[in-house]
């Protein structure tokens, strides 16, 4: 319960330096993968949900997921590399959320990408654990499923992913802001 309790105030807190999220939206999104018991559970729950293009408030974002599952890690890709790499210093500019579910020792966090800053029409987004993994294709804003299959076969055909990244004025005010 105390645990739950902070994990809401850490929410609340990032909320308000966080201008581009509706909180209610959130949590409701949140509330779904906090259902999943199991990998599969979460996948399942991330594809119900309408990723990985999500639309909050008539802004849409990319929605990038990662964390431990009992000690199973699942992650999210981008054109078969890991989305921290691919997203490179744009992921300071986005919206991060942690979630748990509910076994213990389960959860990671939700990164809201806005979708304004994807500068590539077209890109493969995966949400991958070491043994399955849920695989689609991005086109002009528009997300489908594909199999691993065609995943794996598309990979070399995609374009660089490019993301609008911070500016050097924006650069500079971080680095007053960690030292």
């Amino acid at each position: 319960m105390i645990q739950s309790l902070f994990a809401r105030q850490v929410f609340i807190l990032r909320y308000e330096n966080s201008e581009t999220v509706n909180t209610m939206k959130v949590e409701g999104f949140l509330a779904s993968l906090r259902n999943a018991e199991t990998i599969s559970g979460l996948f399942g729950a991330l594809k119900r949900s309408g990723t990985p293009v999500k639309e909050l408030d008539a802004q849409r974002f990319l929605i990038i997921i990662e964390g431990d599952f009992e000690g199973r890690r699942f992650w999210t890709e981008i054109n078969g590399e890991r989305a921290n790499h691919a997203l490179g210093d744009a992921m300071l500019n986005s919206s991060s959320f942690p979630f748990r579910c509910r076994r213990a020792y389960t959860g990671g966090n939700a990164i809201f990408v806005k979708f304004e800053d994807v500068e590539t029409d077209k890109f493969l987004v995966s949400y991958r654990s070491e043994d399955e993994g849920v695989f689609y294709i991005v086109e002009e804003g528009r997300a489908r499923e594909i199999t691993e299959g065609e995943h794996d076969k598309l990979k070399g055909e995609m374009p660089e992913f490019k993301i609008r990244s911070m500016s050097e004025e924006q650069m500079a005010g971080m680095g007053a802001f960690f030292g």
